[in-house]
């Protein structure tokens, strides 16, 4: 693989900046925040004022741990604007999750907000690896979900020349990555692995590429899964991270000349790392939910929003800014089998040092009597015949030793796992609910 560093002459000054000076800047802007949303939107004054605290209150960082939370429900419960500190009219565009579990989250952007948008998607696929001039087929999809736009016009804004071919058709990805010829692509991970397939299909060799760099962003994804995939394509594949409520892609990102944690952009948004029972403040280097506050939006400022991630802070190691590790799960996608915590990346480590075994993999829990049930259904790889039965118990027996939970393994042939052209559904939840 290319070695892809960034001259250093290349940055922005705030990212090699020193702590106390980031933290100063954090804290100039957090108090600029804080009076924008109690003074424009009422849900956040209301929050303020039932928490008995006031922006002025804010006189340093350690002051904002007396701030509320802010919650899915909350956004959901201000459908579909409320939450917005500006005029309808100033609105440049709107954006909104899928609403598979309830109301759609709704998110509003003014044009400074695009614009700072696009400068941290720019600067996350600079540290990625990209550069100006590079083509960059986008996987993402396009829409009201952030994915594909957030990486289009970061990616315009760095100046690289744009694929925008969205998710799916994956037989038409195949066919331009083989004639565009691209240097980045930025796809969900596990769709990477449905394009790889089809790669595999065609005989046609995925290290030929003129892939350089992947980036790999909106579902958690293993360490295992990054050395599998970049073997494949004999490409660097780094992480990204974000979500619609704070921005969209762009909040962290890994570097490329480290893969050791994604770099946040602390000047634009202020992260945390809390108790998920208690809500305390836990210091850096300790696991538990990442919260965001926005430290520059106008059209929609979010005040200690709770991801349900699960990760911790680190220092920075590329760039001055903090590092937060991969994300190993969420607090609201853990599975309690048996009055166990089950994650589904724990099984995924276990189930990629299995060479027999494919990453395409589903969790099946069900429920017989009062006793909880999981199965794993996972894909043999091509050829792997007999081994792979073989890998299923030894997969069996790994849950069992290392998690404490017992697991039925089915092996289903190729294919046999219905492809996404998006996040994958790692979890089939069948069990009786209430």
């Amino acid at each position: 693989m290319l070695d892809l560093t960034p001259p250093r002459g290349s940055l922005d000054p705030i990212e090699i900046a020193s702590r106390d000076e980031i933290a100063a800047l954090q804290l100039k802007r957090l108090q600029k925040t804080l009076r924008h949303a109690y003074d424009n939107v009422p849900h956040y004054r209301n929050a303020f004022e039932a928490a008995g605290v006031h922006p002025d209150d804010c006189r340093t960082l350690a002051d904002f741990a007396k701030f509320p939370f802010t919650a899915k429900a909350d956004l959901r419960d201000q459908y579909p604007f409320g939450m917005f500190a500006v005029p309808r009219e100033r609105l440049a565009r709107i954006h909104a999750s899928s609403g598979t579990t309830g109301k759609p989250t709704v998110v509003g952007y003014t044009k400074a907000d695009i614009d700072m948008w696009a400068e941290v998607m720019a600067r996350s696929i600079r540290a990625a690896g990209g550069r100006t001039g590079m083509t960059c087929h986008i996987a993402y999809g396009y829409g009201l979900f952030t994915g594909g736009l957030g990486a289009h016009y970061g990616a315009e804004r760095l100046g690289c020349t744009v694929i925008p071919i969205s998710g799916g058709m994956t037989e038409r990805q195949v066919s331009l990555i083989e004639d565009f010829r691209p240097d980045i692509i930025m796809v969900t991970p596990s769709y990477c692995l449905a394009i790889l397939d089809e790669f595999n299909k065609r005989g046609l060799d995925p290290r030929s590429t003129s892939l350089k760099v992947g980036i790999f962003g909106a579902e958690p994804w293993t360490n295992a899964m990054r050395l599998e995939i970049e073997a494949a394509f004999d490409m660097h594949a780094v992480d990204i991270y974000g979500l619609s409520e704070v921005i969209g892609p762009g909040v962290a990102n890994e570097c490329v000349e480290t893969k050791d944690g994604l770099h946040i952009w602390e000047d634009h948004f202020y992260p945390e790392i809390i108790d998920p029972e208690t809500g305390a403040v836990l210091p850096d280097g300790e696991k538990g939910e990442l919260v965001f506050t926005s430290l520059t939006k106008e059209a929609m400022p979010i005040i200690r929003y709770r991801t349900r991630d699960l990760t911790r802070l680190l220092p920075g190691t590329a760039r001055s800014m903090r590092r937060m590790e991969k994300v190993t799960g969420r607090s609201d996608d853990m599975m309690i089998i048996r009055g166990v915590n089950v994650f589904p990346t724990q099984i995924e480590e276990m189930l990629l040092s299995l060479d027999a075994l494919s990453a395409h993999y589903q969790i099946v829990l069900t429920r017989e009597g009062r006793m909880d049930e999981m199965e794993i259904k996972v894909e043999a790889r091509p050829g792997a015949g007999d081994a792979a039965n073989a890998a299923a118990k030894t997969l069996s027996k790994s849950i069992k030793d290392r998690i404490g939970v017992t697991a039925w393994v089915s092996v289903l042939p190729p294919e046999g796992i219905e492809r996404s052209q998006g996040k994958a559904r790692r979890i089939v939840d069948l069990r009786p609910k209430g």
